[in-house]
């Protein structure tokens, strides 16, 4: 009934304004659409009016031809190719091995296989100029066992690149560009704790030397939810694709800005993952500034250990739990902030901490000396701390000691453990003792598979703790040596007759 009503008054409407003008037209369709909505909300009609429908048909050329054009052109010419040359040796070949029976009968290798070659390979990827001055960042791996690295711009300019820093930790790797003259266009970095999930990006990539290949999606994921293999940091995620094509360059949100750097994650089967994973800006920020210093990364810390809540005490809203305090390192910035043992860590600077890697990946974005405010639960109340962070300190000091000879343990290097020694070995920073921190190929200890980060608690019965003490251990002349090493989650015990 409302069908043919509406096209009766579309009819009526369409006369009127042929018969008696404009004016009495726009009236009359007027005075039929009220009667349409008193006549559908009347009572008793059981009827629901609905939401009017605000989707309208473009009106003009710029709204039909909505395109990312605009946003990719200010954006591309920050992004780079990144190529490195590095020698490739290559069995020669012989067009008479192309033969199947002949293959079969002398070999791939033999009288009829050519003489080897070597040759330079060219390693396509992509990177981000972040500062006017030519300081570019990629991803650390596109640039493993180069010989020579080169940056190409959209604008057909090359130039040599400088290896400046490596962080392996975020494997991201920072260039300066030699011998040009800037300014050169960079991407400025967006605050990524801003980031919200929905919001749209763009994947860019340079990998064909000045033609951008560009990729669009939205955020997915802001937590760190996939845990980096050394551990430490984690990425945010995306559904636009990432590929070798775009591997180490920007994400880029709509106003132009730098979220983050893409890594490359192949899933199980040899493709391209149906997730993208981002190294978020505010990492990407800490590594430049380490790069701009000249002084290295220097990670901070927190000076405390945690532990999952063992009760719902420290449950927060969204059933999100924070970190129980389990032990506080004397002198270390827990405690002279006033956080005690038994404390429960919420937040870091307003964000939620929801296990390890959260808190990680908060303090990670924060340079020492800076001063963060830290959200505790303390007898069931809420206490804000301002936290001072520190590097990890360098005691006691490592004395690092070369292990020779025939004995089980000949081939590795040890040292003693200190905070700072665990951050570089992705150590627990809390735990004390002797840490294994080289172990040389094809030695007793190699063949034992004794491995860099075991720490060695004992040998033959007597608790290690020094370097030192380790020297007049392994000096002792044994027929049968028992080693106990701490490794992951508990000791395992080495026998040797």
């Amino acid at each position: 009934m409302t069908e043919r009503l509406e096209k009766a008054g579309r009819r009526r409407s369409r006369y009127s304004a042929w018969r008696k003008g404009p004016s009495r037209a726009t009236g009359a369709a007027a005075l039929f659409s009220a009667f349409l909505v008193l006549w559908g909300s009347g009572p008793g009609s059981g009827r629901v009016q609905a939401s009017p429908d605000v989707r309208v048909l473009p009106h003009t050329r710029e709204e039909v031809q909505l395109s990312y054009a605009p946003l990719v052109r200010q954006v591309a010419p920050a992004v780079v190719n990144i190529y490195s040359l590095r020698p490739v040796r290559q069995a020669g070949h012989a067009p008479l091995l192309d033969d199947p029976f002949l293959r079969n009968f002398f070999g791939d290798e033999g009288p009829l296989a050519g003489a080897e070659r070597q040759h330079l390979l060219r390693s396509l990827g992509s990177g981000v100029i972040v500062d006017s001055k030519g300081l570019v960042v990629t991803s650390s791996r596109l640039l493993a066992g180069q010989q020579a690295i080169g940056v190409a711009l959209s604008d057909g300019r090359e130039f040599a690149a400088k290896l400046v820093l490596t962080d392996p930790d975020t494997e991201l790797a920072v260039l300066s560009i030699e011998g040009g003259n800037g300014p050169f266009p960079a991407l400025s970095l967006r605050d990524s704790d801003e980031l919200e999930v929905g919001d749209l990006v763009l994947a860019v990539g340079d990998p064909f030397d000045g033609r951008p290949t560009v990729t669009s999606g939205i955020l997915s994921a802001l937590e760190p939810a996939f845990e980096h293999q050394r551990g430490h940091y984690a990425f945010i995620r995306t559904d636009a694709v990432i590929s070798p094509a775009n591997a180490g360059g920007a994400l880029v949100t709509m106003d132009g800005q730098l979220a983050g750097i893409t890594a490359l994650i192949r899933a199980r089967s040899g493709g391209v993952a149906g997730v993208g994973f981002v190294i978020p800006a505010n990492l990407v920020a800490r590594v430049v500034q380490a790069a701009l210093s000249g002084h290295g990364i220097v990670r901070a810390w927190v000076g405390a250990d945690f532990a999952p809540p063992a009760t719902a005490d420290l449950a927060i809203e969204d059933d999100r739990t924070g970190l129980r305090v389990t032990a506080i390192y004397p002198g270390g910035p827990a405690e002279l902030a006033g956080i005690r043992v038994g404390d429960g860590i919420t937040a870091v600077d307003g964000h939620g901490i929801f296990g390890r890697r959260s808190l990680r990946f908060a303090i990670a974005a924060h340079p020492v000396g800076e001063r963060v405010l830290v959200t505790l639960e303390r007898n069931g109340k809420s206490v804000d701390l301002p936290l001072v962070l520190q590097a990890p300190p360098d005691r006691p000091l490592p004395d690092f000691l070369r292990i020779t000879g025939d004995g089980p343990l000949a081939g590795t290097t040890v040292g003693n453990l200190s905070p700072a020694l665990a951050d570089r070995l992705d150590a627990d920073r809390m735990t004390k003792g002797v840490v294994i921190t080289e172990v040389a190929a094809g030695s007793p200890a190699d063949r034992l598979r004794l491995l860099i980060g075991d720490r060695i608690e004992s040998v033959d019965g007597t608790k290690v703790t020094s370097t030192q003490q380790l020297r007049s251990l392994v000096a002792v002349h044994r027929r049968r040596w028992s080693i106990v090493v701490l490794r992951g989650n508990g000791p395992t015990r080495f026998v040797v007759e």
